[in-house]
């Protein structure tokens, strides 16, 4: 094939519309070839001899969209200074825009004798290893615009791009578990009618599918596996995986704009598929091993692990940080996704040991034009040693608030002494957030997400049953804060049946309810089960995949959840973009009223009543009448104000309601014990008993009286 000396950027293979640009970066080595595939298997090696600032290029007149391929690196083979090329390894490109195939369990694919590791294993791995794909970057956008939700008005759905369609009775078959299964209009519409702003996926970039998960008949699910961070994972594509893959997975985003829900992508950046100093070559290992992964001070053979999948990524590395930033700006601009979600976030913050909130990391995203423009949002935590980072993550971040899901599960299943800390998750978490100058939205809420329990099994079960995961039932958190109402697992005890119903609704009107970003987990608006499984991270089949043939009970869930979204939607003070006045640790109640707390009696929470062990219950106020910050275009915002009543006690409760100078007269519009019940109007001062493990809301129309 003609050869051209081509350019050293961009890095990947760049299509032009008439030939393709290669540029792989590689400070270490000697010799790089450029190897083309043919479809029976066939290779043909290209030197490259163009070298730029260690960028091996060129350019090829012929090399159409389809084109499989991959490199071959040679250099030193030292693992005790660091370096691992290996030329009889097929090499991924790190910038490939499309991957097909997926490795095997094959020998080959490792540099070291599985019987002897000290030895080398020079076998070829083509045939057992994934090739890289020339892709088409041209797509028909159409009149796409990114829906532009503002950060206070999101609901986040946590989904799963195969568990969601996989069982879909109105999915076409063929396009069940896929992009464009995910892009149907029966999933489409499920999502906007729910109400959600914006889906976060769980990874959809290409990752590997573990040996030792395949030799146990089991798969990486999960996808937390990345060995390509631009390439849509071909796993989930219905129509092939030569370049087909980028085209459906924009399709999925065109769909959801149309549809004003924002793409959000679960990104794993912290660390690779090529796992510890045993682990397969695939792509970085054997390109510049040293370069990419964080090495162990003094023992460079084997790699520093903070994420307990075997290495880590090199973020003191520029061009580690430039691959990053790189793949952050191709997914925005090529793929309009609307955010990222970084999974495992405190690694990405490890400048050395510890972790660094002004690490090069944040602070090229702080400037960087567009990336600081999305959506981004922690995992603020890893493995590693001061890692649980709540909190501590720089402005323009938001974050997962574990502290959130915790607090929230104690409080409803009755954990003594959890009340105050319960007031400062349900108003904002202002005691994590606002001494470095950030906003409610920094917290993003949750009470379940695809680690641990789905919300009807967190009401379900005391233990996990993981023993499906072939591990004797060793793995997943075994501190989940979960209840089962008093019977392990299934029941046909309509008692316990209705308690644990009610605690499902407790649990989403609380998340709906508090300031900050609610994020649900899919299917949890309709009661899915894992059947105790809290770790499905390698259960690709029913356990997992979200089924939507709906008991009476599940559409009645499915309801009830439409009207929390919509309630919030409705009432910009349960969306608040500042923190409420006063006291973050007892829930900003303040001199203005922007907020004020109860005790059942209508008296106002003293000091003391906040650590009484056995306080289990509050009613909170929200004046509609005290938002601070005015509208898009400048007028004051002035809603209803609204009253929530919240028993976490085992007994029914009288709540007196306030006098009349917080309003005359309310109306109830939640309740979870009755969901289904006409909304009844209650004078000021008036008594309702309030049923054990219960919420009540209440609305009163304020206007610009208060």
């Amino acid at each position: 094939m003609q050869t051209w000396p081509g350019r050293p950027y961009p890095l990947g293979a760049t299509y032009d519309g008439s030939g393709t640009n290669f540029a792989l970066f590689s400070s270490v080595a000697e010799r790089v070839e450029l190897c083309l595939l043919d479809d029976d298997g066939g290779e043909t090696r290209l030197e490259l001899t163009e070298v730029d600032a260690h960028v091996w290029h060129a350019y090829l007149p012929g090399a159409q969209p389809g084109q499989r391929y991959g490199y071959r690196v040679h250099g030193p083979y030292d693992p005790d200074q660091g370096h691992r090329c290996d030329p009889s390894k097929l090499l991924l490109d790190p910038y490939a825009k499309a991957i097909d195939g997926q490795i095997d369990a094959h020998p080959s694919l490792y540099s070291y004798d599985m019987a002897d590791p000290a030895a080398r294993n020079t076998a070829d791995s083509l045939g057992h290893t994934m090739t890289s794909v020339v892709i088409n970057p041209f797509f028909d956008w159409g009149y796409d615009r990114p829906p532009g939700h503002e950060y206070h008005d999101s609901v986040i759905y946590e989904a799963h791009v195969k568990g969601m369609t996989q069982r879909h009775p109105d999915v076409p078959e063929e396009l069940r578990g896929t992009y464009a299964g995910m892009a149907h209009p029966a999933v489409v519409d499920h999502l906007a009618g729910l109400g959600v702003t914006a889906v976060e996926l769980m990874p959809v970039h290409q990752f590997v599918n573990d040996p030792h998960l395949q030799a146990k008949g089991l798969t990486n699910y999960w996808g937390y596996n990345t060995i390509g961070f631009f390439a849509p994972h071909n796993g989930y594509a219905a129509y092939g995986t030569r370049g087909e893959q980028v085209q459906e997975f924009k399709s999925v985003v065109k769909a959801m704009h149309e549809a004003n829900i924002e793409v959000i992508l679960d990104v794993v950046y912290n660390h690779t598929a090529e796992g510890n100093h045993l682990g397969p070559t695939l792509s970085f290992r054997g390109i510049d091993n040293a370069s990419y992964y964080r090495l162990v001070d003094g023992d460079r053979a084997h790699y520093f692990d903070t994420t307990g999948t075997g290495n880590s990524l090199l973020m003191r590395s520029p061009h580690t940080l430039q691959m990053i930033m790189d793949s952050l700006r191709y997914w925005i601009e090529e793929m309009r996704v609307d955010g990222f979600r970084f999974d495992l976030a405190s690694t990405l913050a490890r400048e050395l040991h510890a972790v660094d909130r002004l690490s090069a990391f944040f602070d090229i995203v702080q400037q960087d034009p567009e990336i600081s423009q999305v959506k981004l949002i922690a995992e603020p935590w890893d493995v590693g040693e001061g890692g649980y980072q709540v909190g501590g993550f720089p402005p323009l971040w938001s974050e997962w608030n574990g502290k959130y899901r915790d607090t929230v599960r104690d409080f409803w299943r009755g954990e003594p002494a959890t009340l105050g800390e319960f007031a400062s998750r349900l108003a904002g978490s202002a005691d994590l957030y606002e001494h470095t100058g950030r906003r409610p939205v920094s917290s993003i809420n949750f009470v379940t997400a695809h680690d641990g329990f789905t919300l009807r099994d967190l009401v379900s079960y005391n233990e996990k049953h993981n023993e499906a995961n072939g591990e004797g039932n060793a793995d997943g958190e075994s501190h989940n804060r979960s209840w089962n109402c008093g019977v392990e697992g299934p029941t046909d005890d309509p008692e316990v049946g209705r308690l644990r119903a009610r605690q499902q609704r407790n649990f989403l009107t609380t998340l709906l309810f508090s300031q900050g970003v609610p994020m649900i987990a899919h299917g949890d608006e309709i009661g899915r089960t894992q059947q105790g499984n809290n770790n499905v991270y390698c259960q690709d089949n029913e356990l997992s995949w979200v089924d939507w043939d709906l008991s009476e009970d599940q559409r009645d869930l499915l309801e009830f959840t439409r009207s929390l979204v919509q309630l919030r939607r409705d009432h910009p003070v349960l969306r608040r973009r500042r923190f409420f006045a006063g006291a973050p640790e007892h829930g900003g109640e303040s001199e203005i009223g922007d907020i004020e707390w109860f005790t059942p009696a209508a008296e106002h929470m003293a000091a003391e009543d906040w650590g009484v062990s056995y306080a289990r219950s509050v009613m909170v106020f929200l004046n509609g009448s005290a938002i601070p910050e005015p509208d898009a275009r400048g007028n004051r915002i002035v809603d209803d104000s609204i009253l929530c009543l919240l028993n976490a006690d085992g007994a029914a409760i009288d709540f007196q309601l306030p006098g009349s100078g917080y309003g005359a007269s309310w109306t109830t519009v939640v309740d979870t014990t009755t969901p289904d019940a006409e909304p009844t109007e209650h004078p000021a001062g008036a008594t309702l008993t309030v049923t054990g493990r219960s919420v009540v809301l209440l609305v009163c129309p304020q206007g610009e009286d208060l």
